[in-house]
């Protein structure tokens, strides 16, 4: 089920504790294009299926990436497109998208997600596994 724009929206102000939407707004478009240069095939055509509108096109059209980028440089990346952003600002901004990304793909979705990018992002997106 698709979720609506402004629930998810309203999720990621919540969850990152933002003063005001377009905050909020702003970390979901930057980590979700990151997110989309990680996930190929039919794991990213399921999460988008899943997300607001706007939202999957931008997770189907994303930035530019040469290789996947583990945790603390998918951080960084993302603090360099938020103008403004620290390493631990940036941080608050990619776990409060994923968390709420975590909670639109359910388990078994986020599971294949998860398969697909480095070691050390299931704690990004709020779902630490066991070792």
């Amino acid at each position: 089920m698709t979720l609506r724009r402004e629930a998810f929206l309203d999720h990621v102000k919540e969850r990152g504790e933002y003063g005001t939407s377009e905050e909020a707004e702003r970390a979901a478009r930057v980590v979700l294009a990151l997110l989309g240069a990680h996930l190929v095939g039919d794991v990213r055509a399921q999460l988008a299926a899943r997300l607001p509108e706007d939202y999957a096109l931008i997770l189907l059209n994303p930035l530019q990436s040469a290789e996947p980028l583990p945790p603390q440089r998918f951080v960084r990346a993302t603090a360099a497109w938020i103008e403004g952003a620290t390493e631990q600002t940036a941080t608050w901004d990619v776990s409060a998208v994923l968390s709420t990304v975590a909670d639109t793909a359910g388990d078994d979705l986020l599971e294949q997600i998860l398969l697909q990018l480095p070691a050390g992002y299931d704690l990004l997106f709020g779902r630490p596994q066991p070792t």
